[in-house]
């Protein structure tokens, strides 16, 4: 089997570190593995398992032998970083927003739209953590009945900030069990025993940032424009792993059993029994999207609802992006 050159931008972050340790821990053809990240971060040294790689500043020539490049570092970076990567010869796999729109690049969930994939000129989008565990769950049911409309509370950690989200709420936890008080930086309020209901800035309609990307980029996932789709986005002061409580109408009538038969035989999905459910912490130890509490709307067979859980750092972000170049290299499409 021929390997293959991957490097790993924005390599020292929560989810380039967990890129890293995904590919070390499958069977992902690599042949050679470079770490980059900014230049306050070049010269680190970064271990798993027995290896261990020096962390390199991105020069003019630095991926002229690199096959896949896995950007996680924002959309800034991502913007200058990207067009490089491919003038150089590599193709991209962008974790950020800054291509996720663009109508020329494939924005790619693999259990939903890896076709999309056969039409790319370098560059290919990772969606939005919170989008990818909810096209996982909207595209079987959409495919066997349709969809109307999808209306969607997230309750994301703290890790989808980053690592400075996580220091905040462990501090903020600390200084309160204290009794001191604490100043928010990475929120616009204290994170600590509080959920906060905006993600990114506010604009024009009421929409913060994250709700709209969720919105935009589930209807271009699942080549569905004229679906309604309504996000209310919530920070919560849990570590890893996001849910969302989302109810969806289908466009046509049909009973729960047989939406969650659909799920249940879905790739990528685990249901649970319905006196179950799954939670945050379910997911740091699961690569599935967790599905719970799937129930009719008011006795409806039209409406539905449901809870949805997963790792934002694996399936949400790094896992997806491997996935990603797993099937450029089966398809041959690199």
């Amino acid at each position: 089997m021929r390997k293959y050159n991957v490097a790993i931008i924005g390599a020292t972050g929560m989810v380039g570190r967990e890129m890293l340790k995904i590919i070390h821990d499958s069977s992902f053809p690599v042949n050679k593995l470079r770490l980059f990240a900014s230049i306050a971060s070049a010269g680190t040294k970064l271990s798993c398992e027995d290896e261990t790689y020096i962390v390199e500043k991105i020069e003019p020539g630095s991926f002229t032998d690199v096959d896949i490049a896995l950007i996680s570092a924002g959309g800034n970076v991502s913007r200058e970083i990207a067009p490089q990567a491919v003038s150089e010869g590599a193709v991209v796999i962008d974790n950020s927003s800054a291509f996720r729109m663009d109508v020329n690049v494939p924005l790619v969930v693999t259990e939903v739209n890896a076709k999309a994939l056969r039409k790319h000129d370098g560059i290919i989008a990772n969606p939005n953590c919170s989008t990818i565990q909810l096209v996982v769950m909207l595209k079987p049911i959409q495919t066997a009945f349709g969809l109307k409309k999808v209306i969607v509370s997230t309750y994301q950690s703290v890790s989808g900030a980053g690592k400075n989200g996580v220091d905040e709420l462990i501090d903020h936890t600390d200084l309160m069990l204290k009794d001191k008080k604490t100043q928010p930086n990475k929120f616009p309020v204290s994170i600590a025993f509080n959920v906060i209901p905006q993600i990114g800035e506010i604009n024009e309609n009421g929409d913060c940032f994250e709700e709209v990307k969720m919105m935009n980029e589930t209807k271009k996932i699942l080549a569905n424009e004229h679906l309604q789709v309504a996000v209310t986005t919530v920070r919560v002061p849990v570590m890893i792993g996001h849910s969302e409580a989302v109810y969806f109408q289908t466009e046509k009538e049909t009973m729960l059993e047989d939406i969650i038969s659909i799920l249940s035989q879905a790739k990528g999905i685990k249901v649970y029994e319905p006196e179950c459910f799954p939670t945050a912490l379910d997911s740091q130890c699961d690569d599935d999207v967790l599905i719970g509490r799937l129930r009719s709307c008011l006795g409806s067979n039209d409406e539905f609802l449901g809870w949805i859980v997963a790792n934002n750092l694996r399936k949400g972000a790094a896992l997806n992006a491997v996935q990603i170049a797993e099937y450029l290299i089966r398809e041959d499409l690199l």
